[in-house]
């Protein structure tokens, strides 16, 4: 059975994902996704990971989210039936990102190996 921490990742990631696709006003052609929720133990502070694409957005999404952080934070308080609510903090998702580059660096690997046989 998962810990109330992790069942709080999951919900607030659930929710605030929820609240972000109907709510918030982001700039038109982007995707903005909640790629996991790191919760505290003591349940009073969630760092919140956004990954956007295209990437280069993304100190402009996480200006919005921070500037609407008390909207979302009362949004969240609204929905869930838990107290307290932890306060969100916006982070940059950079797992995926890292990952993309490393999908490349063996995409041209693989391709060297082509062309040297």
């Amino acid at each position: 059975m998962p810990s109330r921490v992790e069942q709080v990742n999951q919900l607030i990631q659930k929710e605030l994902g929820r609240i972000m696709l109907r709510e918030a006003d982001f700039p038109d052609g982007l995707l903005v996704t909640v790629t996991r929720v790191e919760t505290s133990s003591n349940l009073i502070q969630a760092k919140v990971y956004i990954s956007v694409m295209p990437h280069e957005s993304v100190r402009e999404i996480l200006e919005i989210l921070r500037k609407s952080v008390y909207s979302l934070q009362q949004k969240l308080n609204e929905r869930l039936r838990m107290r307290p609510i932890p306060k969100i903090i916006f982070i940059e998702e950079t797992a995926t990102r890292e990952a993309g580059r490393i999908e490349e660096l063996l995409e041209k690997i693989h391709k060297n190996d082509d062309l040297s046989e």
